[in-house]
């Protein structure tokens, strides 16, 4: 039986193991950081294709979203829910325009008026003159998700910190870690802003964005945002136990910030906006969670074979949405299915 270590925790390794596990395939987890990795625990959760670089960008997010609903079909106690979004990041003609744009590639999108944006979201403060909402998106929270489904796939976990990838004659026979050497019969990147350093010794630069996160809690509070909520200036959500979760940056997504700022002043920041936002309910910090997000030099994913024989890669931003769809087609062609025309756009050759 195939050996496949897979290194990395988060949502992508976890998704990846899972993929391959069902292919039968003997799968070994080794990561620095528990089941759940660090950049899936600071991540947004929000499941879209709304937001989009390009069109093979777009189709492959839209297609993350099937993944998803395929994901919860095959496990259906997975931590994902579908309540919408409900976006007004731009207004005017700039929203129309997004609205005929996501409608043209065949996306749901409903136009609200200023009533109907009162009526979903009794709570809201200012409440826009106009509103989209794109009832396909939703929420799924990365490590939880991740956890699940190392959970499922029964791979074997090893917590070791992977010092460099060893090869012969051309093609990658294992990692050397901070607890002894591991061998195997092919590796699997699903390292991050860690992978970089693991491509060096082969002579493949790998460009990464400094894209700094910060996800922020609040207390609990009633229920007061049933959807994913998209303003110029804050994107938010609610979670289960009724904490509103919030990117310390407005416009996180598209967000180009090499420095996040003092943390106080952010954190407070922050804070501002959901009062604004909610005015009338007593919104405190909980807690925070804080990661280097994953973005390759193009803002794009880097998914496919590697630059030695054995070696795979799977690197992107927004795995909360990619990760489902891309396990799914790099699984298949790790295990001998023809390239996925899915993933023609994203191959890690085109840094090289």
């Amino acid at each position: 039986m195939t050996q496949t270590l897979i290194i990395g925790a988060g949502i992508t390794g976890a998704a990846l193991a899972w993929q391959l596990s069902r292919r039968g395939e003997a799968v070994t987890i080794v990561s620095t950081h528990a089941e759940g990795g660090l950049a899936s625990a600071a991540s947004f959760g929000w499941l879209n294709a709304s937001y989009y670089l390009n069109h093979p960008h777009y189709h492959l997010r839209h297609e993350g979203l099937a993944a998803h609903h395929r994901l919860t079909k095959q496990l259906p106690d997975l931590p994902t829910t579908w309540q919408g979004c409900l976006w007004y990041e731009a207004t005017g003609e700039a929203q129309d325009e997004t609205a005929a744009d996501l409608s043209a590639l065949g996306y749901q999108v409903q136009r609200l008026t200023k009533a109907e944006v009162a009526a979903r979201l009794p709570a809201l403060g200012p409440v826009p003159e106009t509103a989209l909402f794109f009832p396909e998106e939703g929420v799924a929270d990365p490590a939880l998700l991740a956890k699940a489904l190392i959970a499922a796939s029964g791979a074997t976990v090893i917590r070791a910190t992977v010092q460099s990838l060893t090869a012969k004659g051309g093609r990658v026979t294992g990692v050397t870690t901070d607890l002894g050497s591991i061998a195997a019969d092919r590796v699997i990147l699903a390292t991050g802003t860690g992978t970089p350093a693991l491509l060096e010794s082969f002579g493949y630069t790998l460009p990464m964005l400094k894209r700094p996160g910060l996800m922020i809690a609040t207390n609990a509070l009633p229920p007061i945002c049933p959807v994913v909520l998209a303003t110029p200036d804050q994107e938010v959500r609610q979670d289960p136990k009724g904490h509103l979760i919030a990117p310390a940056s407005a416009g996180h997504q598209g967000d180009h910030a090499e420095t996040l700022g003092a943390f106080p002043v952010v954190v407070n920041a922050t804070l501002m906006r959901l009062r604004s936002l909610f005015p009338g309910h007593d919104i405190h910090f909980a807690h925070q969670a804080m990661a280097m997000r994953p973005v390759p030099g193009d803002g794009l994913p880097v998914v496919g074979q590697g630059p030695a024989e054995g070696l795979w890669l799977a690197v992107m931003h927004s795995g909360a949405t990619l990760a489902p769809v891309v396990a799914e087609h790099l699984a298949a062609e790790i295990t001998g299915s023809p390239e996925s025309p899915l993933l023609a756009g994203f191959r890690p050759t085109r840094f090289q």
